[in-house]
Order: structure tokens, then C-alpha cells, then sequence
């Protein structure tokens, strides 16, 4: 089984990033859990997301303790002493920031993947709600989903001109992410 916990802020999308990761592994016939943890309910407060998937069913439905991927929604959250507590040896960070780390975050962290999600949100879709396209590059980085689940899913979630958008973003997120290997 793989976990992922995905740190955003209110409003930002973390809750449905989940929900959008999980039901792109399932299309892809895994099983899948996701669900949220909010601290206040209100915009801009600290919100973590939680996704497992396997090829077998999970009954766990606590908090991911130790993660083997991490996604940073808020790149300010950074700066959170927390952040990088527990993490899997060999785990990996997806980071929506404009600029790579000057130095390893983590220490049990084998690779990031850095994109500029917000600009590449704010292009697509006229506001900065990153979390379609650090999805698209959670693809890319860690290999573990299809984009092509990925877009199958958005459309569970998305209609329109706005599934348009959210389809290009991944898709930027997928082809721009720097990856960094340590």
C-alpha cells in the first residue's frame, strides 16, 4: 500500500485533490481512500488530505503517519516544523513553488518534483488554484498513476470549459515539473 499526504490551505483544493487522486486510481482498478482533516473550516486555514491506493482492499482509515509521498499545495507551508515528520525512507515531495530547494527538505526524501502550479493555474484558469496541476505532476514524478486515469477522473469532477482547463493544467504540471534526485 502507498500513502500520501497532501498539505494545503483552505480553499486551495487540497480535500478535492484527494478525492481526484483517489478516483483516478480507481479507474485504474485499484482501490483507493481519501478523506480530509480540517483544523478551522475557513479559507487559508491549515488542511490536510490523506490518500491511500493498493491492489488490495484497504480497511485502514486513519491519518497517513507515514507517508511515501508528500504534496505541498501552499509552498509556504514550508516552513511548517512538522512537514517533513515521519516520511518513509525513500519517499517523495511534489512542491508547487516557483524555485527548487537550495537543499534536501527531508532527510529520508529520494526525489522532488518542483513546479510553479499556481502560475501555471492562474494561465489556465484565471485563479491560482494549483492543485490540478501538481496532480499532473504527481504523475510524472512518481510513476505510480497514468495521467490518462487522471483526466478520466476529472471528468467525474469537472464539466465544460472548466474540465478544459483543469485538463491543462495537469497536463503543464506533467510536462514542467523539474525533478530533483538526491
Amino acid at each position: 500500500m502507498k500513502e500520501i499526504r497532501l498539505h494545503g490551505r483552505g480553499g486551495q483544493g487540497a480535500a478535492l485533490a484527494a478525492q481526484m487522486l483517489a478516483s483516478a486510481f480507481v479507474a485504474e482498478g485499484k482501490h483507493a481512500a481519501s478523506f480530509p482533516m480540517f483544523g478551522f473550516e475557513r479559507r487559508g486555514a491549515p488542511v490536510i488530505s490523506f490518500v491511500r491506493f493498493d491492489t488490495q482492499v484497504i480497511h485502514e482509515k486513519t491519518q497517513v503517519y507515514a507517508p511515501d509521498c508528500l504534496l505541498v499545495i501552499d509552498p509556504g507551508l514550508q516552513k511548517l516544523p512538522t512537514l517533513y515528520t515521519g516520511l518513509k525512507q525513500n519517499s517523495i515531495l511534489l512542491l508547487n513553488s516557483p524555485k527548487a530547494p537550495s537543499a534536501k527538505p527531508g532527510e529520508n526524501l529520494k526525489a522532488a518534483g518542483v513546479v510553479n502550479a499556481s502560475a501555471i493555474a492562474f494561465e489556465e484558469l484565471g485563479r491560482s488554484i494549483a492543485n490540478t496541476c501538481l496532480l499532473g505532476s504527481f504523475c510524472a514524478v512518481t510513476n505510480w498513476l497514468k495521467l490518462e486515469s487522471l483526466i478520466t477522473a476529472f471528468k467525474w469532477y469537472f464539466n465544460g470549459e472548466m474540465l478544459e482547463n483543469n485538463i491543462k493544467c495537469a497536463t503543464r504540471g506533467y510536462k514542467e515539473v523539474q525533478v530533483i534526485q538526491w
